[in-house]
């Protein structure tokens, strides 16, 4: 399977992420996911792979985390997974899955963990 990159074009992480990639060669494609946003199946399978939960993928700085009352510790893993689907721009970005694995690219460097170069 193509490694795939969870790509926000507007973020500087995510820019720097998709060049490490380009200047190592590899082969993967790109998912804007802003435009093509995963649906709850997906992000199941994502977290999943990052070994993580929905809080913590959550961009706890983005205005609609702070208007949906996200931070609520009452809420469920499904309801912060409902909002993830609802709302793609809390998702933490840039995201790197690649042979059923998956990293945030936090530092952007950190993409560069899980291929095989």
């Amino acid at each position: 399977m193509t490694a795939r990159l969870l790509h926000n074009p507007r973020c500087s992480k995510s820019r720097q992420a998709l060049q490490l990639l380009e200047e190592k060669g590899l082969s993967f494609e790109v998912r804007k996911y802003l435009d093509e946003p995963l649906d709850a199946t997906e992000l199941k399978q994502l977290l999943k792979q990052l070994d993580m939960s929905a809080r913590d993928l959550m961009r706890k700085g983005e205005s609609v985390y702070k208007e949906l009352n996200l931070a609520d510790s009452s809420l469920t893993e499904e309801q912060l997974l409902q909002a993830l689907v609802g709302h793609p721009k809390l998702i933490e970005r840039p995201i790197l899955i690649n042979n059923g694995k998956a990293v945030v690219g936090r530092p952007p460097e950190q993409v560069l963990d899980i291929i095989e170069l």
